[in-house]
């Protein structure tokens, strides 16, 4: 049996050796593989409880299925500390589908759960270097348009810096991609990516491009800068909410980080959207029928669905009412998931759909119905995104904040740990001064 392959560039299942079908991604094994760790009950708990909100609903479903050392994050959260989200998109069409809006829904609910900054990087440089077919002028136009579907998600313009690889490349940025690029091994590359000699140096250098944003650093803008004798920019904190395929990159960048000098990013992940042929892969910008795109219309919605969305159901309606249809694999059920909010409404569905309560139309129905009120009121807040608003959310000048307080101003627990530790990194530095002086002498000078 052909293994699943999953990376940043490729989604998979297995493929069933007697029928040849692709299976389901295996989230379990995937987890196992990439050394993360499964989101527990008590983690959910405890995010509750210390930021007195209701986990979102792909928390409650096992959405959200794994992380990086998120309790270091709620860590931060209880002490006051800054942090902050990163997330990103590589625009490779005019529009996104609602698969790509999964990770963002998320994002701004983190956003607005923790009230703290969040950069987005639109990596239009890789889907240039990638890609056989995308210009350059293809990458700016994808991103312009990409960010105007982003912003429609609903981010808060107070908290929010998106940017351009093309265009934001330099300064600070730039020198944490040197700096990440001097550790990063080609080895290390084609082990998380499984790269070769074929693969050009663009794809090879990328991930310290992508690095790049998971520290604080890179954007003096929005946190400031270490001035001498200090690391209060350098100890904050990253999140980042993405797709499980996203992971090799920063596996390689947590590998990293602490020979930095900077904190290790901290991630939470998430499942596919399943394309409409079902489980086996997750939908794709570049094959219409595979998705639901957020400019669909409402016809052409219910169309995909009745069309090509895999049904559990059964052959016929009398062996659906027998036998009942299966929610492990039906997708209009999958996406009801993802995108109905009442739980209990939910449960209902299922129950009703595996004792054969509930036909195949009806499932399909209910689908419909809630992909076309979503894609629809996403199309209106899409529609009030401006240029003059696009430039809002990339401009430098724009002040994010942190609690309420610009997120340039260390918080008054950083101040005070900061405090605490001074006297103590004064002395041992003084002793490690003492001791490099005695052996200075049999140093010779090069």
């Amino acid at each position: 049996m052909a293994t699943q392959t999953v990376t940043p560039f490729d989604v998979s299942g297995a493929v069933d050796e007697t029928t040849g079908q692709l299976k389901a991604v295996d989230y379990d094994k995937l987890i196992r593989d990439f050394g993360a760790t499964p989101i527990s009950p008590e983690l959910l708990e405890r995010f509750e409880r210390v930021t007195g909100q209701k986990p979102h609903r792909f928390l409650r479903r096992a959405i959200v299925i794994s992380h990086r050392e998120l309790e270091k994050i709620l860590d931060k959260y209880e002490k006051g500390e800054r942090f902050y989200l990163y997330t990103g998109r590589g625009p490779s069409s005019d529009s996104m589908h609602v698969g790509h809006s999964v990770p963002f829904e998320f994002t701004r609910y983190l956003q607005e759960v923790f009230d703290c900054p969040l950069v987005i990087q639109l990596t239009d440089d890789e889907k240039f270097m990638h890609s056989k077919t995308i210009t350059v002028e293809d990458a700016e136009r994808y991103t312009r348009e990409n960010a105007k579907d982003i912003i429609a998600v609903g981010f808060d313009p107070k908290k929010t810096f998106i940017f351009s690889d093309f265009d934001y490349m330099g300064g600070a940025f730039y020198k944490n991609v040197c700096r990440a690029a001097k550790y990063i091994t080609l080895n290390q590359i084609k082990g998380a990516f499984g790269f070769n000699d074929s693969n050009n140096i663009g794809e090879f250098h990328f991930p310290a491009t992508q690095s790049a944003p998971s520290f604080a650093t890179s954007f003096p803008h929005i946190f400031g800068k270490d001035v001498q004798g200090t690391d209060l920019v350098s100890k904050i904190s990253c999140l980042i909410p993405c797709a499980i395929d996203q992971d090799p990159y920063f596996r390689v960048c947590r590998d990293i980080s602490e020979r930095m000098g900077y904190q290790k990013p901290c991630l939470i992940h998430s499942r596919f959207l399943p394309a409409l042929q079902g489980e086996g892969t997750k939908m794709s910008a570049s094959v219409d029928v595979s998705a639901i795109f957020l400019t669909d219309t409402p016809s052409n919605i219910k169309k995909k669905i009745n069309k090509y969305a895999f049904s559990g159901g059964q052959d016929t309606a009398e062996k659906q009412k027998e036998l009942g249809g299966r929610t492990d694999v039906d997708v209009p059920y999958k996406y009801l998931t993802f995108f109905l909010e009442d739980d209990e409404e939910l449960a209902r569905i299922k129950e009703q759909y595996e004792k054969g309560e509930m036909m195949t139309g009806e499932i399909k129905a209910v689908c419909i119905k809630e992909l076309q009120e979503y894609v629809a009121e996403f199309q209106k807040r899409r529609a009030a995104v401006s240029d003059e608003v696009v430039d809002r959310f990339f401009s430098v000048q724009n002040t994010l904040n942190f609690k309420g307080a610009p997120a340039s101003s260390p918080t008054e627990a950083e101040l005070k740990a900061a405090a605490q530790q001074k006297p103590e990194k004064s002395k041992k530095d003084k002793s490690k001064g003492k001791k490099a002086n005695e052996g200075a002498k049999d140093i010779p000078v090069r």
